[in-house]
């Protein structure tokens, strides 16, 4: 145990819940009372280097016991989402939405099917099927202009002369030699719900697998909670592999679950080890259920979007099912800018943690904004495929101080639109005393639409724009690869559809998804399109 420093467990301080939990507060005297408690609060926390390795139960590991009459949750939770809607383009013609490169709802899914049931529609966010797969766009050349945009225009599988817009956004990839130092702190959950194997025992499996694969000078802390919280292993550089293994190891479940207060104890111990050259972020790990302590949304939400701004940023990895607060790790992981994944097996602890390690940590753009203008001339009408939780309103597109999503080296972004070229049949009617639509944009009358995408370089305060028309045709990409990619990424639309309700989708079944997502796996490195194409076959069976 040389070298390793260890902490009792004890409550946060109550002067800084107070503070960030009233309204009456300002944000700048919350920020102030944070700092003035920090030191004062981590001094209490650190003990000698000498201190055994969790003092306050080394049999149990965080081990505290419940709260009187303090039941723990045994319902998952997700978010209720109307589907987006179709709009006219007479009346709306500009859409505008935030990225997001979240994954948890597809390995969510993935898991309900694995075990024999249909997943529950609100679980099913198709932004996050469709993003959770790679496609072979174009990348960008140099890190000044991060992002290059692919379109491209198909046929709609289930509603003939309807067209799918699909928009592709590709991400600068980072080369290793420029990849910044990582200093992360990893907010455990180990309280009594995540004695699952599941859950403690896979989140160690996961995070073992993730420091074999860390560099040298990395940076790693970790803090526990359960019904309180506390520093098992200060900040520690990857080299000392021995020891961050050691205090992991020692982690075992038991009492409730003071997520509030860890996720306070994280930041305050991230901000002490601020380091400018590195990245730095809190990566929290848990089943979702926090309910003791903080456990105000508002209040939760502020810290995060705080510490955000002062350059640390949160991501989430969620774990097991049962008790599983979907909408909670959601709302975290965007206001700290960071990704919501779920873990469900090592396979996926390998996707999230090592193989897209990079695209998970290391930002390359933030606030990365997307506005589509539809040409009333060629198109009557359109709909947003996803990215509900997204939307963004027209204004806030080039309004910095509105907060978007952020991008990771290497990460792609997916977006399909449906629409009604002029000449279909709308879902709308015409108003009766409507008059006729003027065309004034004739020359433009090849053009579907056009494309802004507007984000900022890490650290920037003003964004940069970016700006492409998307054409009635396909242009400039080789037809075969567009084939493939777009009708795989249509297959899996098609089947997120189906699976929450079906409401677009006419006759079209889960048995043309699979024929589609078949033919079109590609070279499937990692084997997720081929896995992506059993699920569909269990979804029919159990159907």
């Amino acid at each position: 145990m040389k070298g390793l420093k260890s902490v009792g467990l004890g409550l946060i301080a109550g002067s800084l819940l107070a503070a960030c939990a009233s309204e009456r507060v300002g944000e700048q005297s919350v920020v102030q009372q944070e700092k003035q408690v920090s030191s004062k609060f981590l001094e209490k926390r650190m003990v000698a280097a000498s201190a055994p390795l969790m003092q306050a139960d080394m049999s149990g590991g965080a081990h505290v016991q419940p709260v009187p009459g303090q039941i723990i949750g045994s319902k998952d939770r997700f978010e209720s989402v109307e589907q987006n809607p179709v709009h006219r383009v007479v009346d709306e013609p500009v859409s505008t939405f935030s990225s997001d490169v979240d994954t948890a709802s597809y390995s969510f899914s993935r898991r309900r099917l694995s075990s024999g049931r249909l997943p529950e529609p609100d679980a099913i966010r198709l932004e996050e099927w469709l993003n959770y797969f790679d496609y072979d766009y174009p990348a960008p050349e140099r890190p000044e202009q991060p992002f290059k945009p692919t379109v491209t225009v198909t046929d709609s599988p289930w509603k003939a002369g309807n067209k799918l817009l699909h928009i592709g956004i590709q991400g600068y990839e980072l080369p290793q030699t420029t990849r910044p130092r990582a200093n992360l702190v990893f907010l455990l959950d180990v309280s009594g719900s995540m004695s699952a194997e599941d859950k403690l025992p896979l989140l160690k499996q996961s995070l073992t697998m993730m420091l074999n694969d860390m560099p040298d000078d990395d940076t790693v802390a970790i803090v526990v909670y359960a019904g309180a919280s506390g520093v098992v292993l200060p900040p520690t550089p990857v080299k000392e592999k021995a020891n961050i293994l050691m205090a992991l190891n020692h982690l075992q479940a038991g009492g409730s679950t003071a997520g509030g207060e860890g996720i306070q104890l994280a930041y305050q111990l991230a901000e002490a080890n601020f380091d400018e050259k590195a990245v730095n972020r809190v990566l929290l790990a848990t089943d979702g259920d926090f309910n003791v302590g903080m456990t105000d949304r508002d209040a939760l939400e502020g810290l995060i979007a705080r510490k955000r701004k002062q350059g640390i940023y949160l991501s989430v990895l969620g774990f097991g099912a049962g008790n599983y607060n979907d909408h909670l790790m959601q709302t975290l992981a965007q206001n700290g800018n960071g990704v919501a994944a779920y873990i469900d097996n090592l396979n996926e602890a390998r996707k999230v943690l090592v193989t897209e390690a990079t695209s998970s940590l290391f930002p390359i753009a933030e606030d990365l904004k997307i506005q589509v203008e539809f040409n009333p001339a060629t198109v009557q009408e359109y709909r947003l495929l996803g990215y509900e939780t997204r939307a963004l309103k027209r204004e806030d597109f080039n309004n910095d101080a509105v907060d978007a999503g952020d991008i990771g080296a290497e990460h792609s972004v997916t977006a399909i639109y449906e629409i009604t070229p002029v000449g279909g049949r709308p879902l709308i009617s015409p108003s009766r005393y409507e008059t006729e639509l003027s065309k004034p944009m004739e020359e433009k009358a090849d053009e579907y639409a056009f494309l802004k995408l507007r984000y900022k370089l890490p650290g920037e305060k003003a964004s940069k724009h970016l700006e492409t028309p998307i054409p009635a045709h396909n242009t400039g990409v080789d037809e075969a690869l567009r084939h493939q990619e777009t009708a795989f990424a249509t297959a899996v639309a098609g089947a997120g559809q189906l699976l929450s309700g079906g409401k677009y989708t006419g006759d079209w079944t889960l048995e043309d998804a699979i024929t589609l997502a078949q033919a079109n796996r590609g070279d499937d490195l990692y084997g997720y399109r081929a896995e992506f194409v059993q699920l569909l076959r269990l979804a029919r069976e159990l159907d």
